[in-house]
């Protein structure tokens, strides 16, 4: 079956759209099965990778933060992994394979701050 290429793109776009639900599903289904077993947990997280990759998809921020990225471990903080703050960074330490994993937090607090310049609270 041939596409053209505008069909071809819209046929891309929706399988793109497909996968990003799939994965919330299985982030979803990681969340739930990491209390019965860790190992089912890190596998949903694998299968949930490699269908970001097919589809050349980004991961959402909220999913990145998830995951260990040196072993690939679903993150559950305080169970498997410490989360810490310092400066303008959260950081993140694996258990498992017991790296560091830094992420910038300039963002929201640059959103905070705007909204609490917006919204001044009266005396």
């Amino acid at each position: 079956m041939k596409y053209s290429p505008k069909g071809y793109r819209e046929l891309k776009e929706k399988r793109r759209k497909q996968a990003l639900d799939s994965i919330r599903g299985i982030f979803l289904k990681a969340d739930e099965a990491f209390r019965a077993s860790p190992k089912i947990a890190d596998r949903l997280v694998r299968r949930a990778r490699k269908l970001a990759m097919k589809h050349k998809i980004r991961l959402p921020r909220v999913y990145k933060r998830r995951f260990c990225k040196n072993c690939y471990c679903f993150l559950v903080p305080s169970v498997n992994c410490r989360v810490r703050l310092s400066g303008q960074k959260v950081i993140y330490f694996c258990f498992g394979c017991r790296k560091y994993m830094r992420f910038p937090y300039v963002r929201e607090k640059r959103q905070r701050m705007l909204q609490r310049l917006e919204n001044p609270k009266t005396l």
